[in-house]
């Protein structure tokens, strides 16, 4: 097996180690909202989040290994730029958002409303940080029918989750004053 091939398969069990972490700190933070007086939402799509997130995983590794795709190095380290940047703000929204921040749509908006950080600009930077990111990841190595399908079904499963996330953030005041006028994903488009 060519050495692009397993540094890729070791950047993606990093990446699904990552995430794992990333649920472990999205658990506590929930125990502690609750134990404040946050509130849960009923999200019955999240494991569509979940599952699309491990798919595309595995679909990035089945497609270099079977399909033997080339790595390309100009495009690996544009790529990975863009994988790295993305990452980089996740954990600025991560740090920002502190035991707000967690993978399950739960209001704690009562608990105060976070507009400092990457918040300041926009009101999902972590949506567009992972889009970015799951764009990005499996053409690292050329694996463009994962990130083809796994940015279409992205679109889907993000669109859902959305509706359900902004019903519950507009309804309080606080919120629709801070963030109303922000665009979602990036400033100065959408």
């Amino acid at each position: 097996m060519d050495i692009s091939v397993i540094a890729f398969l070791a950047l993606l069990v990093a990446v699904a180690a990552l995430r794992l972490v990333e649920l472990r700190i999205s658990k506590q933070h929930q125990r502690e909202m609750l134990g404040r007086g946050a509130a849960k939402v009923d999200e019955p799509r999240f494991r569509w989040m979940v599952a699309l997130h491990t798919l595309v995983l595995i679909g990035a590794a089945v497609e270099v290994v079977f399909l033997h795709r080339p790595f390309i190095p100009v495009l690996a380290a544009v790529m990975f730029v863009i994988f790295l940047a993305a990452n980089a703000v996740r954990w600025w929204v991560i740090r920002t958002l502190g035991e707000h921040w967690n993978v399950q749509v739960v209001d704690s908006t009562r608990l105060g409303v976070v507009t400092s950080g990457p918040f300041r600009f926009v009101r999902h930077p972590n949506y567009a940080a992972v889009f970015a990111e799951m764009i990005a990841l499996p053409l690292i190595h050329t694996a463009w029918i994962t990130a083809l399908l796994g940015t279409v079904a992205h679109i889907v499963v993000l669109s859902q989750r959305l509706s359900t996330e902004e019903r519950v953030l507009f309804a309080n005041p606080d919120y629709r004053a801070a963030m109303a006028g922000k665009p979602r994903f990036l400033p100065g488009l959408f």
